[in-house]
């Protein structure tokens, strides 16, 4: 792969101890600042907003002082120069394979010349380092494009999706899943799963997974995080039985999970309310009505570890979404001494890997996807250990629509998780057509968050048609080779395809948002094909030279209302 990964390793050869204040993975230098900074931004349903602007005189950048690498800002960045496309111009891209604080800094001197460098965030971070003792700072993997930014993006695609993650589904092609959220909520019990999961079953779909609220006590976000127990008011039977009947049903069965949780109203807190995160004497400040646990020290790592196996190790669980829905404060641990307190975040996640690490190996078996409020930990670090990541907690397909472009900058579609929810959407009440819902969600590990039970005839039918469709396309969107067509950044409508390694076929997603009264004819161009090939569209039956559609393009049908798309597969034959 055209990547270049820097790290450094601090060895403590002296000696004395030594301080360690500041530990980045790499710094660059370049000749000139005559670049553009491009960045992923945003917040909570609205993840990784492409951000771009001119380098100036001093210090800029990005960080993440919250313990993860957060929704704020991804921990990635690029130099652009000016002008830089999708297929022109010189691209240098960092991504740091870290799932903590981090921050990338761009520093312009007075001789106009620009320093990136990037690493584990040096604020309130310490590391004492005693006589032959190391310390290993994370991997920056870095990429250089002088054809735009869609060569950086396929170099970190292939990368990441087939040297970084790693494990049983690394190269295997990932199973259409209902999950019953926002169908239920925490309102639900066996029957009410079972009817959901026999609808997922009737339309084809092949995994069932059960969110929040089959634990301890959880009858809302108020409690008994960590008390990793079935609930035996809602799964009298417990989860054996629930997961028994799924597979009958044809489908395996899925858990979500937030391990790295605890509620103050739980029975681990009231034995052990000494391993969360906490500084002796202060507030332990609450959100979402949880804490974190103190995932520095061995014994809640053995804790957790042991817990989530004891349920995996219960029932026939195929897939696990492990969940992590708030940030750090008050970074404490009561187990290390003064001078190591401020070790204690980076040690947090050293604890997760190792917990991650033991877990993937322990049941490779499981396909397991990465969660943080949607998509606030969606990083390299994290991929290694899962080969998927929820991408955002919307789902609304023209939010969609900007969250995904921005993410594939980085990650590949192998990487997003990407479902189909129910109108109005939950997130932002906007009313989208079935058809559309579907077509975006593609672009992605595909499933679907509505409750079945409730659709009419004709839903139905376009869901069936949904699943085979994805079911006959999923090895070519999963892994191969994607590319981004129109920006959700730049007009009102966006495109992207996926095109097979050896050009064989492809697969063309186009979504207009607002309808225009008399709208001009309007061609959409591809890229990546064979421009000697010629493609059958299987939609028309029409065959097209691969020329033909990448130099001159597909005449894109009438919108005549808001929110519709299209999608295309193509198949070649030797000219």
């Amino acid at each position: 792969h055209d990547a270049i990964a820097r790290s450094v390793r601090f060895t403590n050869d002296g000696r004395t101890p030594l301080r360690l204040a500041r530990a980045y993975s790499a710094a660059v230098d370049f000749p000139h600042a005559n670049f553009e900074l491009l960045h992923l931004s945003g917040d909570w349903a609205r993840e990784r907003e492409i951000v771009r602007r001119r380098l100036e005189p001093g210090m800029q950048g990005i960080e993440s002082r919250r313990g993860a690498s957060g929704l704020e800002h991804n921990p990635f960045i690029a130099l652009l120069a000016p002008g830089t496309g999708e297929d022109h111009g010189d691209v240098y891209g960092f991504s740091l394979v870290y799932s903590g604080s981090f921050a990338a800094r761009v520093e312009v001197g007075q001789y106009r010349t620009a320093r990136v460098s990037m690493g584990i965030n040096d604020f309130d971070f310490e590391w004492l380092l005693e006589p032959g003792q190391s310390f290993q700072a994370p991997e920056l993997v870095m990429v250089y494009s002088a054809a735009g930014l869609d060569a950086m993006s396929r170099t970190y695609h292939g990368l990441y999706r087939s040297r970084l993650a790693r494990g049983t589904f690394r190269d295997k092609t990932r199973p259409v899943l209902i999950n019953n959220w926002e169908a239920t909520y925490f309102n639900f019990d066996a029957a009410t799963l079972k009817a959901l999961a026999g609808a997922g079953s009737d339309l084809r779909s092949e995994l069932s997974v059960l969110e929040y609220g089959w634990f301890g006590k959880r009858g809302g976000a108020h409690s008994t995080l960590g008390d990793w127990v079935v609930d035996k008011r809602k799964l009298p039977a417990g989860l054996a039985d629930l997961a028994g009947r799924v597979n009958k049903l044809g489908m395996q069965f899925g858990l979500w999970f937030e391990p790295e949780m605890i509620s103050v109203n739980s029975d681990l807190y009231r034995a052990h309310p000494d391993w969360c995160l906490h500084v002796p004497g202060h507030d332990r400040t609450e959100q979402r009505h949880q804490l974190v646990l103190d995932l520095s020290r061995k014994d809640v790592c053995a804790h957790v570890l042991e817990a989530v196996s004891a349920v995996l190790r219960s029932a026939p669980i195929a897939y696990v979404k492990w969940d992590m829905n708030r940030n750090m404060s008050e970074i404490g641990s009561s187990l290390l001494p003064p001078a190591r307190q401020r070790e204690t975040a980076h040690r947090y996640m050293l604890g997760l890997y190792g917990i991650l690490d033991t877990l993937t190996s322990r049941f490779p078996n499981v396909l397991f996807e990465s969660c943080a409020s949607g998509g606030g930990r969606f990083d390299p670090g994290m991929l290694y250990y899962m080969p998927q990541t929820w991408t955002s907690d919307n789902s609304d397909a023209i939010s969609r629509l900007r969250i995904q472009y921005a993410t594939s900058l980085v990650y590949p579609l192998s990487a997003m998780g990407s479902h189909v929810s129910a109108v109005p959407n939950h997130q932002v009440g906007r009313v989208t057509p079935l058809r559309t819902r579907g077509n975006v969600a593609m672009s992605g590990n595909f499933g679907y968050e509505l409750d079945l039970t409730k659709m009419g005839p004709e839903d139905k039918a376009e869901i069936k048609r949904q699943v085979a469709q994805y079911k006959a396309l999923r090895g070519l969107i999963q892994f191969g080779d994607f590319h981004r067509l129109r920006s959700p950044f730049e007009g009102n409508d966006t495109a992207w395809m996926v095109v097979a390694k050896d050009r064989s076929e492809a697969f063309v997603v186009y979504v207009h948002v607002l309808a225009e009264a008399n709208a001009p004819l309007d061609w959409l161009r591809l890229r990546g094909l064979d421009p000697a090939a010629q493609y059958v569209c299987e939609a028309d039956g029409k065959t097209y030279g691969g020329d033909q559609l990448m130099y001159a393009g597909l005449i894109l049908p009438a919108m005549n209302a808001d929110f519709l798309s299209t999608a295309w597969h193509l198949r070649s034959s030797a000219r």
